[in-house]
Order: structure tokens, then sequence, then C-alpha cells
């Protein structure tokens, strides 16, 4: 039986809206989100004018939303996020794709770049592995930095390349929605884009 594996982003991809956003919004509520993107629209602004990376922007938007917040307490956040929120934003054809691929064969990795803490839990109820951004957190507390890189562009490609030795599978698959996907959309011999929509 030919080896399969598949690659998907997350953000876009899977889901509608970008979870990151959704997180903050479900954690602090509409009226401290909407000031908080306000505040920290700055660096979203540089990012997008390529002034800063998108780690730089990321980082001050997780330190604004989230720096201090004990792990447990970040942690029921992020399981009550998973539970309650993220099903009401998976695109309908995103899990039969999915499953098709599995029974199929083939394993099946969500490669994101927001944070582990909140896809994690889905990941595990869809029975894929997981490569994602990975927060540091100091004496039990979120620090709002991220460890090592962001996993996006590029670092996908390394964390995959980390995780896998691809010349080991005869068929390699990607799914992606955003420029931050090429890279690892050119690892695979098929690769779709905004395959959902």
């Amino acid at each position: 039986m030919p080896q399969r594996i598949a690659f998907f982003d997350f953000d876009g991809t899977i889901t509608t809206k970008d979870t990151l956003l959704e997180f903050a919004r479900y954690s602090k509520g509409k009226f401290r989100f909407y000031l908080g993107f306000l505040l920290t629209s700055p660096w979203m602004v540089a990012y997008k004018l390529k002034i800063i990376s998108n780690q730089m922007a990321k980082e001050q938007f997780l330190r604004y939303f989230f720096r201090n917040y004990p792990l447990p307490e970040f942690m029921r956040l992020c399981e009550g996020f998973a539970r309650d929120v993220i099903p009401g934003l998976i695109r309908s054809k995103a899990p039969g794709e999915i499953s098709r691929l599995k029974d199929a064969g083939a394993q099946v990795v969500i490669v994101s770049a927001s944070p582990e803490n909140w896809i994690r839990p889905w990941a595990e109820s869809m029975d894929v592995q997981l490569l994602a951004t990975r927060l540091v957190t100091k004496n039990g507390r979120i620090t709002g930095a991220i460890e090592g890189r962001n996993c996006h562009g590029q670092e996908k490609v390394r964390r995959i390349e980390a995780a896998f030795t691809l010349t080991n599978f005869d068929e390699i698959y990607a799914y992606g929605d955003t420029s931050g996907d090429k890279p690892m959309l050119s690892l695979a011999h098929r690769s779709f884009y905004k395959p959902f929509r």
C-alpha cells in the first residue's frame, strides 16, 4: 500500500475564521476585544507593510491579551473554546476530506500558526496529529512570547521536515489558503489552495 501523508493549515482552511482573533474575543468579551484590537492595530499595520515580522506582530497581540494569565486558567479557556466555539467554525467539507484521507491510510497532520493550546483538543477529537505555534510560560503564567519561531511560512516546512522523513511517503498532500501556506504547499505532490470554499 502506498505511504500517504496530508498536511492541513487550520485557520481559514479548515475553519472559516482566524481562531486567534476568535479566541481573544471569546476570552475577553466583545468590548475588551475590540478595544484591544484597536490598541494593537499599529502592530498589525506594521506587519502588513512588512515593517515588522509576523512573529513580532503576533507576540504584541498575545502580550496585550494574555500576558501573565495563569496557565491553568488559560488552558480552561482553551478547552472551553475548543468545545464551544471551534465546532461552529469548521468548514462543512473539511471533516469529510480528513476522514477520506484517513480511510485511505494517510497520516493527517494539522500545521498551524495559531497556538497549539486550543487546536489540540479538536485535533485529538479527529485523531490527527498537530504541529503548531507554542507559547512560552514562566512561573506558571503565559508570557505572550512564542517559543522558537511562529509556525508560519517557511517555519511550517522546517517543522514538517523535523517531524517526518518525507522521502518515506509515496503521496504527499497539502491544504492551505494564504501565502503563508505556500512553502508547505510546495512540498506536496498534490496541493489544494482554498479547497473547501
